[in-house]
């Protein structure tokens, strides 16, 4: 499998993907916001896009869908719920269900509600010469994880976790659909100030420069997001000084639950 990320560089620092076949070169892209961006980049790679796929609803994951699919004829997939609120979409995903791009790629989509119920997550089950893949939209972010503010349910999303994220492969690499990592590392201090992993990574990507992608993978979740690590005693004692009701031994799901209403407001 062949990954392009294209960062599109706006406000909300939103990541695109072209996702591709290495023998027939045909693509998919994946939340192509920046159209241009996304068409000019597969033309240089000699890519050709036939599918175009939303992870979810909200316009700056599906702004750019209409001059791609003009462009290259692709088809559109998104979750089958949001068939009503994304325009002119061809095939609606199950949980389950697979998109096959060329030869060679086979992305296997995910029922990850939470951030919304319309949500649908990318999988790459990987082989013996790539490791696995997750085109996680707004579910997972670099050590952190989207909000549920506009049409989502936080009780939810931790059950996606719960039930799917938590359980994949520590080699899994993660593809996500804004870059807040840096955000995201501060709240991870803030919440467990003695994660030497989290210091040493915000430092490194405080002085990333250039074109290039940070890549994390699942095992490396564990150590720098907060919300992967719902045992940690630092983080649970500082919850319990904002939110004494949550009691000496609070299960996962409260811990994540009170992270993210933490997070909303951080």
């Amino acid at each position: 499998m062949l990954v392009e990320q294209i960062a599109v560089n706006n406000s909300l620092r939103n990541y695109m993907y072209l996702v591709a076949c290495p023998e027939t070169r045909e693509a998919v892209a994946i939340d192509p916001l920046d159209h241009q961006r996304v068409l000019a980049r597969a033309k240089e790679l000699g890519w050709n896009i036939r599918g175009v796929i939303n992870t979810h609803e909200h316009h700056d994951h599906i702004g750019g869908n209409e001059p791609v699919i003009v462009a290259t004829g692709a088809k559109l997939y998104a979750h089958e719920n949001a068939t009503d609120k994304i325009p002119n979409v061809d095939i609606g995903l199950r949980a389950g269900d697979t998109v096959q791009v060329g030869t060679t790629v086979e992305l296997i989509a995910l029922d990850t509600p939470g951030h919304t119920f319309c949500h649908t997550c990318l999988y790459f089950m990987g082989n013996a010469d790539v490791a696995p893949a997750l085109f996680s939209g707004d579910t997972l972010f670099n050590a952190g994880v989207g909000n549920c503010h506009n049409g989502g349910n936080p009780h939810t999303m931790y059950q996606t976790f719960a039930r799917q994220l938590f359980v994949l492969p520590e080699e899994t690499r993660i593809y996500p659909g804004h870059d807040y990592i840096v955000n995201n590392l501060q709240f991870t201090l803030d919440r467990e100030p003695n994660n030497a992993a989290a210091h040493s990574l915000l430092i490194a990507m405080q002085q990333w420069s250039g074109d290039r992608h940070f890549i994390s993978n699942i095992a490396m979740e564990r150590l720098v997001n907060a919300f992967f690590r719902l045992q940690s005693a630092e983080i649970i004692n500082l919850l319990r000084q904002r939110f004494p009701d949550i009691g000496a031994e609070p299960d996962e799901e409260t811990v994540f639950l009170k992270l993210r209403e933490l997070r909303n407001h951080w």
